[in-house]
């Protein structure tokens, strides 16, 4: 059974920081592409960060320079390190696996979704 757990989220203010966490199980994580996606209210989901299973990693324009994806192959733990925050940075954040048969930063590439952790930036 696959699971993808997220975790991390909270609340900061603007110009601090926050590591989300993501914990996977039930698939061959090694091979998998793995993302981070985020949805603010009343927007689509969007495409954050994401690593392909060679360990490429990619970047949404807003976050570039300030976001950083990594993987803990041996905890089978994706990770997001996110510094100078925004308030436009606020949205929900989801972790999702794939088996990188598409565009990493595009959600139709994911298969497997976790439930979300909110991030909240105040100015």
């Amino acid at each position: 059974q696959v699971q993808v757990v997220e975790s991390g989220g909270g609340s900061v203010q603007a110009g601090g920081s926050l590591r989300l966490s993501c914990a996977a199980s039930g698939f061959t994580y090694n091979s998998y592409c793995m993302g981070w996606f985020r949805q603010a209210p009343g927007k689509g989901r969007e495409g954050v960060a994401g690593i392909d299973s060679r360990g490429r990693t990619y970047y949404a324009d807003s976050v570039k320079g300030r976001f950083t994806i990594s993987k803990d192959n041996a905890k089978n733990t994706l990770y997001l390190q996110m510094n100078s925050l925004k308030p436009e940075d606020t949205a929900m954040y989801y972790c999702a696996a794939g088996a990188c048969v598409g565009l990493i930063l595009r959600p139709y590439t994911y298969k497997y979704w976790g439930q979300g952790t909110q991030v909240t930036v105040s100015s």
